[in-house]
């Protein structure tokens, strides 16, 4: 019964920031535990975010969001974060929270890769 609930999206004016949240419940980690953040604008695929590793804590980012957006995890609260700075239009989209219960690098970026995802949260970046 693992469960991850994403929450903290909303709507925003281009150039603010929002901090999107997303407990985990049910799991039990272990050191390839992988935590993952995606987001699907309308009409588009689901496409990579950020990704980290939960025991070495090593980030990765797409490139269309390193500099702004900031992944981090509370290991003792289960919890990842991903906070999002600078926002843009084109950040419009459901963000989901994942897990993967063993990636290696070459995965990380690939929704296939996780087991278990969050419901989305809706996050509208707009003027």
């Amino acid at each position: 019964q693992v469960q991850l609930a994403e929450s903290g999206g909303g709507l925003v004016q281009p150039g603010n920031s929002l901090r999107l949240s997303c407990p985990v419940s049910g799991h039990s980690f272990s050191s390839s535990t992988t935590l993952g953040w995606f987001r699907q604008p309308p009409g588009g695929d689901r496409e990579f975010v950020a990704a980290m590793f939960r025991n070495t804590g090593r980030a990765y980012y797409a490139d269309s969001v390193k500099g702004r957006f900031t992944i981090s995890r509370d290991n003792a609260k289960n919890t990842v974060f991903l906070q999002m700075n600078s926002l843009k239009p084109e950040d419009t989209a459901v963000y989901y929270c994942a897990l993967a219960q063993r990636a290696i690098l070459s995965t990380v970026r690939l929704p296939t890769a996780y087991d278990y995802w969050g419901q989305g949260t809706q996050v509208t970046v707009s003027s």
